[in-house]
C-alpha cells in the first residue's frame, strides 16, 4: 500500500468514527423523536457531557464506560457502533478509492449501520433514512458519471416491486405481517444506489442468514416459529457483502438465472 493510499484509508478511518459518533446520536434520539442538535447529556444526572468525554472510542475507555459526574455506566454499544463505522469507511476507501462512488457508498453504510441499529432496537426503519437515502441514489444516479439513471429507476420498483409482493403473499396466506413497509423502502433504496441487478443478490444472501439467526432465536423464546425480528439488518448485510467484494456474484446469479433480463 502506498503512502498516499495509507492516508487516504486513515483519514477514513476517522471519519468513520467521527460518524459513527453522530451515529450513536440518531440511534438514540430519532425513535424518540428528540431533537439531534442538542448537546449530549448523561441521561440520569443530566450534566452535558463534555467534548473530550466524547472523544469517538477512546473516550469510553478513558471514562471507563462511566458517566464522569455521577458514574452511571454506558452501553459499551457506543464505541462498537463507532468502529463499526470507522472500519466500513475505511474499506470502502480502501477499495473505491477517490471517486464520487466512494461518497455515495459513504452515504450508504452510514445509513445502513444507523438503521440496523435502531431497527434492532424498536423494529422501525425511519423514513428520513430509506426515503432520504432513495432520494439521494436517484440525484447521484443523474449526476455520478459512474451511474445510470435508468438502471436506478428499475432498481426501484424491482427493490420495491419484489419485496411488497412477498409482504402481500406473505399476509394473505398467514394473515400477519411479515415484513414492513421500511423493509420495502430500505430494499428501493437499495436498488437505487446499487441497481436492479444487486437485488436478487442481496434479497437471497439476507433471507439465508435472516432464517439462520430467527431459527437459533425461536429456540430461546417462548414464541418459537413466530418470533419476530427485525430483517433490516440482514438486508444492509446484503448490500454490504455487495459492494464490499461479492458484486461480481450477484452479477453471475443474475445471469445464471435471469438472463432475458440482462
Amino acid at each position: 500500500m502506498s503512502d498516499l493510499k495509507f492516508f487516504e484509508v486513515f483519514f477514513g478511518f476517522l471519519f468513520g468514527a467521527i460518524f459513527g459518533s453522530f451515529a450513536n446520536v440518531l440511534i438514540y434520539r430519532m425513535p424518540a423523536e428528540e431533537s439531534i442538535v442538542t448537546g449530549s447529556r448523561c441521561s440520569k444526572c443530566g450534566a452535558p457531557v463534555r467534548w473530550y468525554h466524547n472523544i469517538p472510542m477512546l473516550s469510553y475507555f478513558f471514562l471507563k464506560g462511566k458517566c464522569a459526574q455521577c458514574g452511571m455506566p454506558f452501553s459499551i454499544r457506543y464505541p462498537l457502533v463507532e468502529f463499526i463505522m470507522a472500519v466500513l469507511f475505511a474499506a470502502v476507501v480502501f477499495i473505491y478509492g477517490q471517486t464520487w462512488l466512494t461518497l455515495e457508498y459513504l452515504i450508504l453504510v452510514f445509513g445502513l449501520v444507523t438503521a440496523s441499529f435502531i431497527d434492532y432496537d424498536h423494529m422501525i426503519l425511519p423514513d428520513e433514512i430509506t426515503l432520504g437515502g432513495l432520494a439521494l441514489a436517484l440525484i447521484g444516479a443523474a449526476l455520478n458519471p459512474e451511474r445510470e439513471f435508468l438502471d436506478a429507476v428499475y432498481g426501484v420498483l424491482f427493490g420495491g416491486g419484489i419485496l411488497w409482493l412477498v409482504a402481500y403473499v406473505y399476509f394473505v396466506a398467514t394473515g400477519r405481517d411479515g415484513l414492513g413497509g421500511g423493509d420495502i423502502k430500505l430494499l428501493a433504496w437499495l436498488g437505487a444506489l446499487l441497481g436492479w441487478r444487486s437485488i436478487p443478490f442481496i434479497i437471497l444472501s439476507s433471507s439465508i442468514v435472516g432464517s439462520v439467526v430467527g431459527l437459533l432465536m425461536s429456540r430461546k423464546t417462548e414464541d418459537g416459529l413466530k418470533t419476530m425480528i427485525p430483517f433490516g439488518p440482514f438486508l444492509a448485510l446484503g448490500a454490504l457483502l455487495y459492494i464490499f467484494g461479492l458484486k461480481s456474484v450477484g452479477v453471475w446469479y443474475v445471469d445464471l438465472f435471469f438472463p432475458s433480463l440482462d
